[in-house]
């Protein structure tokens, strides 16, 4: 947000912050959810440059095509362990999760 922005809506009386401070994270919790941001963007992507459906992806990790839109939206029920698999089974190699995971943090 530019300051011309915050400064207007400090005027009306609006407060402006950051999703940290206004989930009340701290720096541990907001790098994971970036850490864990990155690696859904990251396997979405790489399953559409490789032309796969959700649920082509689910039959080589013998999961289910849900699991796998899950696992896209970041939802909170998926762990990095699947995540981390996932992206493995699709070519990444464990350097390029950790240049990756080094970005995000």
């Amino acid at each position: 947000m530019d300051a011309a922005r915050r400064r207007r809506l400090a005027k009306a009386g609006w407060k402006a912050g950051t999703v940290q401070e206004f989930l009340d994270l701290s720096d541990e919790e907001a790098a994971f959810v970036e850490v864990k941001l990155a690696l859904t963007a990251q396997l979405r992507s790489l399953r559409r440059r490789q032309h796969l459906s959700q649920e082509a992806l689910a039959k080589r990790l013998g999961s289910s095509q849900s699991r796998v839109a899950k696992m896209e939206a970041g939802d909170a029920s998926v762990s990095l362990d699947l995540l981390v698999r996932a992206l493995l089974a699709l070519g990444e190699t464990p350097r390029s999760l950790g240049r990756m995971i080094g970005r995000a943090a």
